[in-house]
This record gives structure tokens, sequence and C-alpha cells, in this order.
């Protein structure tokens, strides 16, 4: 039975979707995906559906087709102009007409359009896409099949019609009517060694000895509660490879699916240094939009993201180097600066940060991010310290294009460290505001922990600057290598590189090879990669780094219906017509004509109903719905004229667009928050004041985690006093600290910091990617003021404390 919250669905009224059915295939690092949505009307009249549901931004989808009652239709892909007048005509002609298409807003949301689905009809809707995976700290490659769609906030004063702003049914997660199947099978030649998941899982099947192929499923009964998230550990990955596929057959040469495409990646091998201490302007931006209350995940006693954030910034604060600047800005509808312009980093100003995180609230409204932004690149330039900007939000923007366009107006003065919060952070924001910015980004999901990923991430910004990064090729006489991906700008530790390129010219006739450098330039010394590799290019029918290549090339140029410049626009619709893959300005269209007799008289209209998350439905129990009527939905027949729309309209006649518009909630420029979700369907809610615990939960919490008290207690140029708070932290009387203090000429404050240094690597070292640049700053201030004596006060310390901590690390 549907439960009070959003837009109610009628009791016990069919829906048209069953099952979503995918079959991934991952091949090294990248990702083959089929997914497949099955539909049947049970309803005695003829049915329109929708189902909006989200992708990851990287995915390039390059195949739509239709099985109608037995018959396959393979859909065109088409410029979207000419994709949504064919739907509209086909519909109304009666036919059977089938529309997949990207959002408008954001490369991460997709709209599938079902249209004169006939009573007792069955169909089946496969799309086939590939993609790149990331590579994460720990060496696995991680592929996530989306599942949430979180809510999206309209910017400001803008209306832009997108398929968001579908009003959808919510369910309980017990009585949604459709189910989820997913298998995956893994092949490495370098062996795989587990699979790790944050779903049940069937037991990891290996398919041969060697263990270079394994396979995986789902296990029944996902609730869509959560994305579905597969870790993949190989014995190793971080070999460098090239990869040549054979051109599709019967296109031109000269032209990107006429000539073999070569996918190389590399895996620099940057050292780990300590790197300049002194330079940076350092600003945080932070979300606290009424979305930040909730947990970071479903486990009990889960941390809220927003008393998460607060110790991510705290720890943040404390591990900034001397002499540096920063600043701290809070999000929602509107923004907060703690500076009105960054400061130098000192101890006063850093305790005065301290003291404001500790009341910071997720009580700012909705997430407008754009109007922070462009005040924070509006801002002077401090001479000899660049701009770091590290960006943590939910995601939940719906016209993420304008932010993505703002970031990239300024990338030559800042780069883009972004981190997406909890389930469905969109991909589209997170990946590209960091890709434009040469940044990196990262996804805190499930057990993930912000403070770590937060920490490494600033060890990134603070490595020294890899330069004259180049790429050359050593190849036969008549055939050369033309770069399909962006310049590379900058290389972090750790990082896999991917270039992608086209063969032009004539191939070899016989067994040839050919050879790629890579070359950059790290602290004055030069540093050179190669691989040689075969030039005999093999064939796929999928033509994957074709597509992915597309996808690359497409990626750097589309901003979206609106943002794209026009120069840029024909390119990106000629790549993708001439790719297959989709993009901001073509659809699929499948239309089937076969009918013994088109389908007469007003469709009935079906928005496929997503389930809602037990956690939220509290969030939103008493939120005041402003939803006047639902047609299609209620027990009210709907006026004809309102009995179906396409999803996106932005290129439909005015009289049509008008027509959908008065079937949409109004403006989300009141300060409104639009809930449009696979988990909670669409509500427009007026923002809550949410009072967080703010200072006085932030304190519990560090009484249950003895290291976050103990990094509150550190001073900004890396020391710690000797003080009653410290000897609580250690669990020791302070008359006991002082009486086993190991010489009279060496001061209290480093007695103080060494007892701390030698008890975080005592009880912290599971966390020590955590507090680790705050300890250096701590060693390196050791070094300076204990001089000759660090010897003795560390083995003092050991046997005050009972360690057994190394005094070697006091001299690295």
């Amino acid at each position: 039975m549907v439960r009070a919250c959003g837009l109610l669905t009628h009791q016990n009224q069919p829906v048209a979707l069953k099952n979503i059915s995918v079959t991934v295939s991952i091949r090294e690092f990248v990702a083959g995906v089929s997914a497949t949505l099955y539909y049947e009307n049970e309803e005695n009249v003829a049915l329109e559906a929708f189902f909006v549901f989200p992708m990851d931004e990287d995915s390039a989808i390059y195949t739509f087709e239709a099985l109608v009652d037995g018959t396959k239709i393979v859909a065109e892909l088409q410029d979207k102009m000419k994709a949504h007048a064919s739907y509209e005509d086909a519909i109304s002609q009666g036919y059977q007409a089938y529309l997949l298409e990207e959002d408008k807003c954001s490369r991460d949301v997709f709209c599938c359009n079902v249209g004169n689905l006939q009573p007792g009809s069955k169909v089946a809707l496969t799309l086939r896409y590939v993609q790149e995976l990331p590579l994460e700290a720990d060496g696995a490659l991680r592929y996530v099949l989306p599942a949430i769609l979180n809510p999206r906030y309209h910017l400001s004063g803008r209306t832009e019609d997108s398929c968001l702003d579908l009003k959808t049914p919510v369910m309980p997660l017990e009585d949604l009517p459709y189910t989820l199947t997913m298998v995956a099978t893994i092949s490495s030649q370098h062996g795989i060694d587990r699979v790790q998941s944050n779903c049940p899982l069937s037991p990891t099947e290996y398919l041969e000895d060697d263990k270079t192929s394994a396979q995986v499923s789902l296990a029944e009964g996902h609730k869509f509660d959560r994305d579905v998230e597969l870790l993949i550990y190989y014995s190793a990955v971080h070999s460098p490879s090239v990869a040549v596929e054979m051109e599709m057959p019967e296109r031109k040469p000269d032209s990107l699916m006429g000539d073999p495409a070569v996918m190389v990646s590399f895996y620099p091998d940057i050292p780990e240094v300590e790197a300049s201490m002194t330079c940076g302007e350092f600003v945080f931006l932070m979300d606290r939009s009424g979305s930040m209350q909730t947990p970071m995940s479903k486990q009990d006693r889960s941390q809220l993201r927003i008393e998460a954030a607060k110790e991510t910034l705290i720890l943040l604060l404390k591990s900034l180097p001397l002499g540096c600047y920063f600043n701290i800005y809070g999000f929602g509808s509107s923004f907060e600066a703690f500076f009105p312009e960054s400061v130098k980093y000192t101890q006063q100003t850093m305790e005065e940060a301290v003291e404001r995180v500790k009341v910071l609230r997720a009580d700012l409204g909705g997430t407008e991010i754009l109007t922070p932004l462009q005040k924070i690149f509006r801002g002077s330039s401090i001479p000899g310290h660049p701009l770091q900007l590290f960006v943590f939000t939910d995601g939940e923007v719906t016209d993420t294009f304008s932010v993505i366009k703002e970031v990239k107006f300024n990338s030559t003065k800042h780069r883009c460290f972004s981190f997406g919060i909890g389930e469905g952070a969109s991909t589209s924001l997170i990946k590209s505001i960091a890709r434009v910015s040469g940044g990196t980004s990262e996804f805190i999901t499930g057990k993930d922990r912000m403070q770590s990923k937060a920490l490494r991430t600033l060890k990134r910004s603070l490595q020294y600057v890899v330069e004259d990064i180049s790429l050359s090729w050593d190849l036969p006489p008549d055939l050369t290598a033309n770069m399909l991906s962006p310049e590379q700008t900058v290389i972090f530790r750790g990082q896999r590189l991917i270039f992608y390129a086209q063969l032009t010219g004539t191939m070899p006739p016989e067994e040839a090879t050919g050879e790629v450098r890579l070359k950059y330039t790290l602290q004055g010394k030069n540093i050179e990669q190669k691989v040689a590799f075969s030039l005999q290019p093999k064939y796929d029918s999928n033509f994957t780094i074709h597509r992915l290549a597309a996808k690359s090339l497409i990626q750097t140029k589309d901003l979206g219906f609106r943002e794209t410049l026009a120069r840029e626009r024909k390119d990106v619709l000629n790549i993708s017509l001439e790719s297959g893959v989709m993009s901001s300005f073509t659809a699929f269209i499948a239309i089937n004509k076969e009918l013994n007799q088109p389908v007469q008289g007003p469709l009935v209209h079906r928005e496929i109903p997503r389930p809602v998350l037990s956690a939220m439905k509290a969030r939103y129990k008493s939120s005041p719905l402003l939803v006047q009527r639902s047609y299609g939905l209620s027990e009210q027949p709907a006026p004809p004229r309102l009995t179906r729309r396409v999803a996106c309209c932005a290129t439909l006649s005015s009289r049509r667009r008008n027509q959908l518009a008065q079937d949409v909630l109004q403006s989300s420029s009141c300060g409104q928050k639009i809930i449009c979700n696979p988990v909670l369907g669409f509500i427009h809610q007026t923002e809550e004041t949410h009072s967080s615990t703010s200072e006085t939960s932030l304190q519990n919490n560090c009484k249950e985690s003895g290291i976050v008290k103990l990094i509150f207690l550190q001073n900004a140029n890396g020391s710690w006093d000797l003080n009653k708070h410290l000897a609580k932290v250690l669990g020791l009387k302070l008359e006991d600290i002082k009486a086993a203090h190991p010489a009279e000429h060496v001061d209290s404050s480093v007695w103080a910091t060494v007892l701390a240094v030698v008890w975080l690597h005592t009880n912290g070292m599971d966390q020590e990617c955590e507090w680790d640049l705050l300890e250096r700053k701590a060693r390196a201030w050791i070094r300076t003021h204990a001089g000759s004596a660090t010897y003795k006060v560390v083995k003092a310390a050991n046997t005050l404390l009972k360690s057994s901590v190394d005094p070697a690390i006091f001299t690295l």
C-alpha cells in the first residue's frame, strides 16, 4: 500500500515496468554494460510510460533497441530536435515509439519514453554503454550501477525544462513493483584477486584455473536502497598498456570511426615527497543544505553528513601549512564565508575558524553552488599562492552545466578538488568540475570516510607540480598518431592516465610494433616511461575504444543545450552521430509501424514509481506537499490535453511547452527544493531549517575518538601545549607527565608534542591517512626545537606511554 509521501499512485494501480536486468562485462579497466527494461501493459487501455534514471557521467551509450512481442527494432541516433519530432509524429499516428535521451541539464540523468504500449503488450528495451573504471587509492577498480537519483535543486530564477521535473509517484521499498538483477563477468590477464560489494553478492565463481576470469551476481531482492558498487582487485594493476582497435568497416579513412583507434594507459611513478609547505590559497566550499543532515550510510549509528563534514574541516585546518592562506564557505540557498577574503594561516585565524566549524549547521536550504563559486573566482589572486578549491556536496543541483562552465572558465587560476557525498551524488557535477580544472574527484559512500579521502586529496594538492607533460610516438613510416584526448596538464601520485589516439595513414602489412613514450619533469628532473605494442589492430564488435574516445571528445566540448557554444555544438553533434554515442544534442528514437492497427484515442499517462527510503520518509513525513493534481495517477480522469508529454520538452513547440508547464509544480526560485528521486519521487518542499547537533554533538562524537580530541588541541605550527586537556586525552595525570619530563632544558611544548606524536603512532595507525599531514608538521617542529635531545625525549615518551615507537621517525 502506498504511504503518504509525495505524489501518490492509486491503490492497486498497475505499473508498466516489471524488471531491470543488467549484464556487465569488465575487461581490465573497461566495463561494457547491457541494461534491459522489461515493460508489460496489464491494463485495458494503451499507455505512455516514462522512466527517469541515473547513469554515470562517463557512460558512452551507443545502442538502444526494442524487442516488441518478439520483433526487434533497433533505434536510430538522431539530432534531438528531429528525434522529438519523430516521436511526436509517431505517437499522434498511433504507432509505438521509444525515445531515450540525456537530460538537458545534467549528463548523468536519462529518460526513457515508451509510447503507445498496447493492452497486453510486452516490450524489452535494451541500452548498451561502455565506460572507463576509476582506480581507487587501494588499487581497486570501481564499477557503480546507479540506483539512486538524489533531489536536484533548481538555480534561483531559472526554470529550465528537464526530465527531472517529471512528477513521479513514490512507493516504499517493499511495495516496489519491479525488480533488479545483475550479472558481472570480469576478466584480466593479471588475475583476479577478489571482488567486493556494498550489496549482497553470490559467491565469486572463477571461470579459469588461473583466476583470470570470474563471475558474480547480485543476490535476489535488491531493494533499490543504494547504488550497486563493485570493487575489483586484480593481482597487478599498475602495468602500462596499449590496445589497438580495428576501424569500423565501410567507414571512410581519416574519419573518427574509419581509422584504427588506440587506448594508452600509464601509471606514472610520482614519489611521495615533502612539498613546499608555505604556499597556496586553500578554499573549502562545504555543502550546508538540508540534505547534509542525513546519515552518511544506512549503517546503525552512522555519522550525519554535516558532522563528518565538520570533523573533516577541522582535520584539514590542522593539516594546512604555515604561511598559506585559507577560507571556508558554506552554501545552500544562500552562502556564508568565514572571512571576507582568504586570510593567512596563523594560530589566531586557525582557532577562529575551528570555533566556527564547531557550530556549523545544515541550515542553508537548497543546493545553489554557482553563486559562491562566482564570488570565490572574483576574488583577487594572492601572488605566489595558487588557488586550490575543495568542493564538498551531495551534488543536488539541477543545472550542472552552468556550474561546470563557470569552473572551466576560471580553470587557469585554480584547481578544483571535488567530493560527492552519499549515495546518488551527481557524477556529472563532481567529475566534471574536477576534470575541467585539472583536479581530482572522490565519491564518499557506504563505509567510506570523508575524512580520509579529503586528507588524501590535500596531500595531492601539496605535491610538487609535474611539468612539461608530453606523449610521443615511434611508428613506421607513413603512419601517424593523432591525439583524440585533451592535453594532459597535471599528474598526481597514484593516478592512472588514459590517452586516446587515431592511427592515420598506411598500416604495415605484416607484424609490426610501435612505441609510445610519456615524458614529464618533476623537481627539475626529466622522467620518461615507455611501452611497446603490436600494431595489428583487433576487431571488437562493440568498437569499445572508438566509442570511449568519442565520449572523451564529447565531454570536452559538450556543456549542455544552453551553455555549449555554437561552434562546439556542431562538433558535438557530428562526433555523436558518427560514433553512435549519445550527447546533449542527440537522442535515440525507435518506431514500430508493424502494428495490425494503430492505437486510437488518447493515451493514459504512467510515470514509473520510485522507492522511498525509510531513512528519508521520516525527513519528509511532515513536509508540506504543494502538489495540486496528478494526471493519470489520480482517481479523477485527466484532462485530454494532459494525458501525455515528452519528458524533455526543450525542443517542443511553444504550445506543447506551455501545455506541459501547466503540469509542472511552481518555480524553485522561491527557495523551494524539487525532490525528484528513484528513492523519493517528486515533491516540492519548502526548505525547513534543520537544527544540527552542532558543537555539543561534535564534542560528544569526540568522546568516542581520542584521535579527534587530540587533533583539536594541536597548534597551527604543529606543536601541542602541555596542559590538563592533553593529559586527559593521553589518559594520564598532568603531574605524572610533568614528573616524567626527561630534560630540564627541553621546553614543555617539545615534551607535549613528542608525547602526542608517540600516542598517535601507538593508538591511531588505522587512521594514519587522516593525521599524516598534521603529524608531519609536528615532527618538523620537533626537529627544530628539540635538536639533539630528540632521542632522549622520545625514549622517555615511550616509557611513560608504554609504547615502542622508533625514534628514527622523528629524523625523517
